[in-house]
């Protein structure tokens, strides 16, 4: 360090004692703030936070018509499949159609049992407007040998009448019925 800077430094911290000196002598105690734009919130207490528990709603019952399973081999993480939709129907309370024909339903067997079902298809509504579902679900038997069914849905729908669709989390379910190679799909807005 020069000379200079060093004079700097040691007249910064001579004025810097004289200010607080002079703030002590005057009385003054006040202590730096921080701004509140930098202040933290405080943090709501988890238990204050009402529990509150999701509902359903019915929005369709679909019937898909399905073709014979395609074995695609087994893989690193156990035996696929493929299931084509061949068509079907749906209906509910605010919209009702035809499933089309084009979609599968891509398989995954696990080892521990397991299926984990990952649908693609598409529905078109009375008044034609075409509505995508894709279709998450998670099969397994529990202990009591009783089904377990349970998906993840996501609808796209185009602007307009069925817009709604684009705008909430869905869940379904899942039935077979067999003998006839068909599955009953219920979807469920949750609010």
């Amino acid at each position: 360090m020069t000379n200079t800077t060093i004079r700097a430094l040691a007249r910064g911290a001579v004025i810097g004692a004289a200010l607080v000196a002079a703030a002590l002598a005057t009385g003054c105690t006040a202590v730096a703030q921080p701004r509140p734009e930098t202040a933290q919130a405080a943090a709501p207490n988890p238990a204050s936070i009402p529990v509150v528990l999701p509902r359903t709603e019915l929005v369709y019952e679909a019937i898909a018509e399905l073709a014979p399973t395609l074995e695609l081999g087994v893989g690193p993480l156990g035996e696929r499949r493929m299931v084509p939709i061949t068509g079907g129907s749906f209906q509910g309370p605010r919209l009702k159609g035809k499933v089309l024909a084009g979609g599968a339903d891509r398989q995954l067997l696990r080892k521990d049992g397991t299926r984990m079902l990952d649908a693609l298809y598409e529905m078109q509504t009375d008044d034609g407007a075409i509505i995508t579902v894709h279709n998450e679900v998670l099969t397994r038997t529990e202990a009591d040998g009783k089904p377990y069914r349970f998906s993840h849905v996501t609808l796209t729908a185009p602007e307009g009448p069925y817009g709604w669709l684009n705008q909430a989390v869905f869940v379904g379910t899942l039935h077979s019925l067999r003998p006839r190679s068909a599955v009953l799909i219920r979807v469920y807005r949750v609010y």
